[in-house]
């Protein structure tokens, strides 16, 4: 008896491992055909539901099912833009798995590269730090620590005005402390709404109020391009969160626009030492596009002309996950004024089930003109497209801080699903929000250089 049930264990064990590999949801473009990987150890039915939107390898075995052999490879294929499930039986009896699969309409688009100055208008304004207030000789009050406020917190409402820049809040305050009243302060905090009393002190040395605070009211910086689709009008860019450089947390946009910029300088990365690109704008007065978006894979909006690429002066598809491969690639970017480039690199490892971290490639740089130029991914290549087999595959993320020559990459599927422009309209959601996570030594826009008043430092990422 107990033979018999370890010969049944091993039996079931092994489709389950198999099966256990395999993502819970996956998109394939119309007509693309995508091999799951592995052999099936035991035979096993797949049923489709709804049909006709997918086609399972193996032989039919009735209405909306397929019957897989023993030691058959799993292979689909995308027939009709929709959303299918498919349910794996051992012997088309026993449930073992399922999944949900997306055919999405084929996409083309024009990959970017290019360096876009980026200011961003957050709603409301972020609690950058504490600021005490000398009072006396020995004696420093904080009004607002004291009203419970705390760095991190977003000011949404002062007296009965929305907080929309740093001016109102300031101006709010002095009219509270010449009133000698204390002001109502309304915060977000972790996903709730929080409301307080905070009284302003007078400040002796500059004689204005003040409640003891450094806040912020949007970010400005330079980044880079991933796509632009011609047919809605809308890009992607950075491949990931915009977040305050000093507190980590995500901005939420209120407003913002893009900008034509260019870069000036090369700061090489060095182990232990991200470099960075250093840009300024050519065109602070004329907007390219607008930002509706800041999410975890980038910042989305419509640009008011058509992108330009002397690449690639065509659109180009835009892979699945399923058809990114480890091997040879290429980027695009800027390292010296707006001249678009292409330098090689390698893909040399792909998670098994991409997250919602972005890190969903490791990347290596491999050409050794940008290894001259920057030793690698420097700060401020967040966003770079990067492009496989003719196809665009992803935008780079991160770089590592011990090996410069290495970083990570974001799937160009996740961005396009951000933005709207991957499932039929049908199924797609509504705009997506920046989501809640708190990005750990994630900087994405620098702040304007002291030594060079006109220039910012460019966007980026870097992780130990």
């Amino acid at each position: 008896m107990l033979g018999l049930i370890l010969a049944l264990a091993a039996v079931f064990s092994v489709p389950v491992w198999v099966l256990a590999a395999l993502p819970g949801h996956i998109r394939v473009a119309r007509d693309q055909s995508l091999h799951l990987g592995g052999y099936l150890p035991v035979p096993m039915t797949v049923r489709v539901a709804p049909a006709g939107i997918l086609r399972v390898s193996g032989a039919e075995s009735g209405p909306g099912e397929q019957r897989l052999g023993l030691g058959q490879s799993l292979q689909i294929q995308g027939l009709d833009p929709g959303r299918t499930r498919l349910d794996f039986r051992i012997f088309g009896l026993i449930p073992i798995r399922r999944m949900t699969v997306d055919v999405v309409p084929p996409l083309k688009l024009v990959p970017g590269g290019h360096s876009i100055g980026v200011v961003l208008r957050s709603r409301g304004v972020l609690v950058v730090g504490e600021a005490g207030i000398n009072v006396a000789p020995g004696t420093t009050v904080y009004p607002a620590r004291e009203g419970g406020i705390q760095v991190g917190d977003r000011i949404l409402r002062i007296g009965n005005h929305e907080a929309l820049s740093e001016a109102l809040v300031q101006k709010e305050i002095e009219a509270a402390g010449q009133r000698g009243e204390p002001i109502t302060v309304t915060l977000w905090r972790r996903g709730r709404e929080i409301t307080t009393q905070v009284r302003p002190v007078l400040d002796p040395q500059s004689g204005r109020w003040r409640i003891g605070l450094y806040i912020r009211d949007g970010a400005a910086g330079v980044g880079t391009l991933t796509f632009y689709d011609p047919g809605s009008g809308r890009y992607g860019a950075l491949g990931h969160i915009i977040a305050d450089s000093e507190t980590g947390q995500p901005i939420p946009v209120r407003d913002g626009h893009i900008v034509r910029a260019t870069v000036v300088d090369i700061d090489k990365g060095a182990r232990g030492h991200p470099g960075e690109k250093v840009g300024e704008l050519t065109g602070p007065d004329r907007w390219i596009g607008s930002i509706e978006q800041n999410t975890r894979f980038g910042i989305f909006g419509r640009l008011e002309e058509p992108l330009h690429n002397p690449i690639y002066p065509e659109p180009i598809p835009v892979a699945m996950a399923g058809q990114v491969r480890k091997g040879k690639a290429e980027l695009l970017t800027v390292v010296g004024g707006e001249r678009l480039e292409r330098f090689e690199v390698e893909i040399v490892d792909l998670a098994r089930s991409p997250g919602p971290d972005g890190r969903h490639m490791v990347l290596r740089v491999t050409d050794p003109r940008l290894l001259a130029r920057t030793r690698g991914i420097v700060q401020g290549m967040s966003g770079s497209p990067i492009i496989q087999d003719g196809r665009l595959v992803g935008a780079v993320t991160h770089v590592f801080v011990n090996d410069p020559s290495r970083g990570y990459g974001v799937l160009i599927e996740w961005m396009l699903q951000e933005a709207g422009l991957l499932q039929p309209p049908a199924l797609r959601p509504g705009a997506s929000g920046p989501g809640a996570q708190n990005w750990q030594n994630l900087w994405v826009l620098g702040a304007l250089s002291a030594s060079r008043p006109q220039q910012m430092a460019e966007s980026g990422v870097s992780c130990g």
